[in-house]
């Protein structure tokens, strides 16, 4: 009787640990979109413990920031690519006053990439420039690496 009890419950545990979900199972787009929000919250925190004012989201900005970290991916090079287009298209959409972007690659973390760019005068000099909105768009190449695009803009 205790042996088929046993053999009962063996059955059972097996069965039901096949219906977990592991950590790799998350789409990696959920991953993508927190490690965004991580950035967004960590670029707010460098500005407002600096004495500026935290970013607002901004939709259109993460359109624009979204299809150049594509286009980063697909030509494999970091760049600040058609900014001038960009910007424009913002200007037009959203009444900005000042546009600019920050990029970069290859940081594991959202830490990382901002520390990058605090080390860096000119991306530092961006994030604690005067605008009042933003948007950061994070996707993963197929080689794995982190592209990064953030882009600011004053309304």
């Amino acid at each position: 009787m205790l042996l088929a009890f046993s053999v009962c419950f063996a059955l059972v545990v097996a069965s039901c640990s096949k219906e977990t979900v592991s950590v790799t199972e998350v789409p990696q787009a959920e991953n993508r979109v927190a490690l965004e929000g991580e950035l967004l919250s960590l670029v707010n925190n460098f500005r407002t413990t600096s004495g500026m004012e935290p970013l607002t989201f901004s939709a259109v900005a993460y359109q624009y920031a979204n299809t150049h970290t594509d286009y980063m991916i697909a030509s494999g090079n970091l760049s600040h690519d058609n900014f001038t287009s960009r910007a424009s298209q913002i200007s037009q959409q959203t009444n900005a006053k000042a546009v600019a972007e920050n990029v970069a690659k290859d940081y594991p973390s959202a830490e990382m990439a901002l520390q990058g760019w605090i080390d860096s005068p000119s991306h530092r000099s961006t994030m604690e420039g005067n605008f009042s909105h933003t948007a950061i768009s994070v996707k993963e190449a197929p080689d794995g690496t982190l592209y990064y695009t953030q882009i600011f803009f004053l309304e």
